[in-house]
């Protein structure tokens, strides 16, 4: 079939779907494996995301830095690597400037992709404890390691003001919200709940942090969260969104939904929460974005298409939503970044 056939279906497939009122000019920026967690630069010009794209000769994630306009115009574009492409990355973020871009990495601990452990009949998340902090240049030079504290240190963005980053780290036994300043300095706990606190964002101001977090309270939930911990394992299935100050003070559950409930963004304005979740659905695996008030009213689906939406972000002007997909993967298990206007 001519490409430039298969581009216009494409196209025409993508330009608008009912019930998703809020997005709208949506285009496809990826075309293969798993691609996920992309965020803007600060211009809002670049996506740093993780890739196990086959194609591109990847075994796990790795961290490429994607030209917006151009991954828009030639679906046969490849973004330049920015990770060492050894060991597992995640998490990227554009630090001030966006000349340098921060993420997760295992690299240190062996070349080879870690393998977790897998328990049957359970869908687990691993929590390796060989990730570490760093920033590299936009050359894939590694110019600083921000973390060197055993134990896992993943999962950092950075606040809009530029001033600070949050982490997530399990040196204190549990995986807790952690704040640094952007160069490394001033480590500090500000979350202290058993469970996983992870996944965490600043608010457009910089004086909040949004965050998915498990709360196991029953004594068989407890024992089971600690005995996965313990082999570097957590099962995201319960998750519910939480909010707090950036010194950890405040702390509110937004979100009583049940099940799965992660991603967490805010939405530009500061007063509403953009996440995914597949509390409605009775299969499980089926995750729609959703909005939400800060104080857990006003929820409102904002995805339909596929059973797989996750990890939205705005761009720094609003204007723009990035987030991944399993749509139009013509029944493969590929997950694509897909970005569209915002129409609010």
């Amino acid at each position: 079939m001519p490409r430039f056939f298969i581009m216009m279906c494409l196209m025409m497939s993508l330009s608008v779907y009912a019930q998703e009122s809020h997005l709208k000019n949506m285009k496809q920026l990826t075309f293969g494996g798993d691609n996920a967690e992309a965020y803007f630069s600060f211009d809002g010009k670049n996506l740093s995301f993780q890739s196990n794209n086959k194609a591109w000769g990847l075994q796990c994630d790795q961290i490429f830095n994607m030209d917006i306009s151009k991954a828009s115009a030639d679906t046969t574009y490849k973004p330049p690597r920015i990770s060492t492409g050894k060991g597992r990355t995640t998490c990227s973020f554009f630090l001030p400037g966006d000349k340098t871009i921060l993420y997760a990495s295992t690299h240190l601990n062996g070349d080879k992709c870690p393998e977790s452990v897998k328990i049957e009949g359970k869908y687990l998340w691993a929590v390796y404890n060989s990730y570490d902090i760093f920033v590299s240049d936009l050359n894939g030079k590694i110019i600083k390691q921000l973390t060197n504290t055993f134990g896992y240190d993943a999962e950092a963005t950075i606040s809009p003001k530029g001033d600070k980053i949050v982490f997530t780290s399990n040196r204190s036994g549990d995986l807790e919200l952690w704040t640094m300043n952007i160069d490394g300095s001033d480590q500090k706990q500000v979350t202290f709940g058993l469970g996983y606190d992870g996944g965490a964002f600043f608010s457009p101001d910089g004086k909040q942090l949004v965050f998915r977090a498990s709360r196991p309270t029953a004594d068989e939930e407890v024992k089971e969260y600690k005995e996965l911990l313990a082999k570097g394992l957590v099962a995201p299935v319960n998750m519910e969104i939480y909010l707090c100050d950036v010194d950890g003070k405040n702390l509110r559950q937004v979100t009583h939904l049940g099940k799965a409930n992660w991603a967490p963004f805010f939405h530009p304005s500061g007063k509403k929460i953009i996440f995914s979740s597949n509390h409605h659905s009775q299969r499980g695996y089926d995750f729609q974005l959703y909005m939400i008030n800060l104080d857990g009213s006003g929820l409102e689906r904002i995805t339909n298409e596929s059973y797989f939406n996750a990890f939205p972000m705005f761009s720094p002007d609003g204007k723009k939503l990035i987030f991944s997909s399993n749509r139009n993967n013509h029944g493969t298990h590929d997950t694509n970044l897909f970005i569209a206007d915002w129409v609010d």
